[in-house]
């Protein structure tokens, strides 16, 4: 009898594995909005729903790193759904604060950007599967606000 519950949870197993899943990639990071407590920026993530109806999103997790140390983190609960058969762009907003900005000196002297690393995961609820994660990492360069950038409107 066990011999067969294994054999019908490696089925599941297997059959789950080979489902189809959403796609995710990071299309662009840059600059948001400059506020005196921190610097925020948008993460933009392209998703692409390969089922005709649309997914729920439980939530997105981030984590932004800059020479190896994290200088964004956080949680956007229950940002809302993938449409059917499509794609769909996702903003995350990541809030930096300005005292974080100057632990990387020595990268933003060189060239005025922070060289970074991003990682996002999207929490989805597939019908009958549950909540999968879908990774998605990106690495680039963010350009830091001018004196200019402050006065503009």
């Amino acid at each position: 009898m066990a011999s067969l519950m294994d054999k019908a949870k490696q089925f599941v197993s297997d059959a789950a594995a080979s489902i189809e899943k959403p796609k995710a990639s990071v299309t662009d990071v840059d600059l948001k909005d400059v506020s005196l407590g921190c610097v925020t920026y948008l993460a933009k993530i392209n998703v692409s729903n390969p089922y005709s109806v649309s997914i729920p999103i439980g939530e997105i997790r981030y984590v932004l790193k800059s020479s190896g140390s994290e200088i964004g983190s956080g949680t956007v609960p229950d940002p809302g759904s993938l449409k059917g058969d499509s794609e769909t762009m996702l903003n995350v907003d990541i809030k930096v604060p300005h005292s974080v900005l100057v632990s990387l000196v020595k990268d933003i002297g060189r060239d005025w950007d922070i060289d970074y690393d991003l990682k996002v995961t999207l929490v989805v609820d597939l019908p009958l599967i549950g909540n999968i994660s879908i990774p998605v990492t990106s690495a680039g360069e963010i350009k830091l606000p001018s004196l200019t950038d402050f006065f503009t409107t």
